[in-house]
């Protein structure tokens, strides 16, 4: 039997330990960072048959019309019927479907994508996919003049915490979604494609998701398959219209042309000889300043990083790339890919610059990989806050001039902004007018 005094000192080495768990896990502020969750299960319900639509999500083309796109079990007509009223759809629209096969195992439904409009902006439209009476789905499209608020979340993943962060973002009254990569967490296992979109579903299915591809979405199976097979086939984006060739990366405008949104890749090509830099090159060429006040870029990998996790990943992709957004004075860089959140002040070359943009990392979304809790200390003087903590972020552009953003950190699931900043667009700004 142990004696006293080995038990008390065992004793207080369980506290020791335990406190050193609970400060590694805390934040300047005594917030403590919350533990990964378990993966969600998402079944279909029960009463759905195989032409039931399923995994609904909408995303924007053009100014005016919306991309919907859902799959079904079995072969359904690709037809979408809406209108203003509920239950009502005076106009309808066709498309096309396609499946793909995975690795010799998965065989997807058929995937369905659908067009429709012109619509008009600010407006609720009633909608069902496959003229299918057992499911009516409804969306509100942006708004065609300032303000307009973006939600912004980055690898969500479909985790406890996903769910929370999904609950947060649909009482936010975002107008449109911007994702920097790393959605459904897949990662080879292709039937979490379809949790995911059922997850996703309730939100994605209501306001316009704008995606990008992150590492996750990549999945190449040696000499079975092309990389991001499943992302090109379920998550389809207006590439086409900006002039770009791949789904990987595009541009479009919101708020009737205020603010232009860059998606990038940052799992293609990149370099001044690469069929991306020269699309990007010409993409920002485009643009008029005077008409346009507000440029967004996203990428996946983060250019700017004082997180232990991914360092430098993204460096080469800054160097090819930087000088471009710079000289275009792109406003703000949103990324993901590291599971914490980070606001940098302006920044160009490693350096604070007033004309260069405001990055921010947000890959907080809640997936099941985890926090990244180490940090490069001291803090770098062009990292304004940081913190790792699940949480999203909400962008309201308020006119040509202004714009709030705030991070709200799921804070035992509830919504808190712990960040919050005002930001002046550099076309106002005389100092940095070209």
């Amino acid at each position: 039997m142990a004696s006293p005094t080995l038990v008390l000192r065992y004793h207080r080495f369980l506290v020791i330990v335990l406190v050193t768990i609970i400060l590694s896990r805390s934040s300047a502020d005594g917030y403590v960072r919350p533990m990964p969750r378990k993966d969600l299960s998402v079944p279909l319900a029960a009463d759905a048959d195989e032409f039931t639509p399923q995994q609904v999500h909408i995303s924007q083309v053009g100014l005016e019309k919306m991309r919907v796109t859902w799959i079904t079990d079995g072969d359904a007509p690709s037809t979408v019927d809406y209108g203003t009223s509920s239950g009502s759809y005076p106009f309808s629209a066709s498309g096309s479907s396609d499946s793909y096969s995975y690795a010799l195992i998965y065989e997807s439904g058929q995937i369905h994508d659908v067009v429709i409009g012109p619509l008009n902006p600010d407006t609720v439209y009633y909608y069902r996919c496959s003229s299918n009476p057992a499911r009516e789905f409804s969306f509100r499209t942006p708004p065609s003049k300032l303000p307009i608020k973006f939600a912004v979340a980055g690898d969500l993943g479909q985790t406890g915490w996903t769910k929370s962060t999904l609950e947060h973002i649909a009482k936010s009254g975002y107008d449109m979604l911007l994702l920097p990569g790393d959605l459904s967490y897949a990662d080879f296992w292709q039937p979490r494609w379809d949790s995911y979109g059922r997850l996703v579903e309730p939100l994605a299915s209501s306001r316009p998701w704008m995606v990008t591809q992150g590492n996750h979405e990549i999945e190449k199976v040696p000499l079975l398959g092309s990389p991001f097979k499943a992302y090109n086939a379920r998550w389809r984006m207006p590439y086409d219209l900006s002039g770009s060739e791949s789904n990987l990366y595009y541009s479009f405008d919101a708020a009737g042309g205020a603010i232009h949104v860059i998606m990038l890749a940052s799992y293609a090509d990149y370099d001044s000889s690469s069929d991306q830099h020269k699309w990007l090159a010409g993409d920002l060429a485009k643009i008029d300043r005077q008409k346009t006040p507000w440029v967004v870029a996203v990428i996946h990998a983060p250019w700017y990083n004082s997180n232990d996790d991914h360092q430098d990943e993204g460096e080469d992709m800054r160097k090819a790339m930087e000088e471009l957004l710079y000289q275009a004075r792109v406003d703000l860089v949103f990324a993901g890919h590291v599971h914490a959140y980070e606001r940098f002040t302006r920044v160009y070359n490693n350096n604070a610059d007033e004309c260069g943009p405001v990055h921010i990392t947000i890959g907080d979304g809640g997936n099941r990989e985890g926090l990244a809790t180490e940090y490069i200390d001291p803090q770098p003087k062009i990292s304004v806050f940081r913190e790792a903590s699940f949480g999203h972020g909400q962008l309201d552009v308020v006119n040509g001039t202004q714009a709030l953003w705030t991070w709200h950190r799921n804070d035992d699931d509830e919504a808190v902004v712990a960040d919050k900043v005002w930001l002046t667009s550099l076309s106002s700004s005389p100092s940095c007018k070209k």
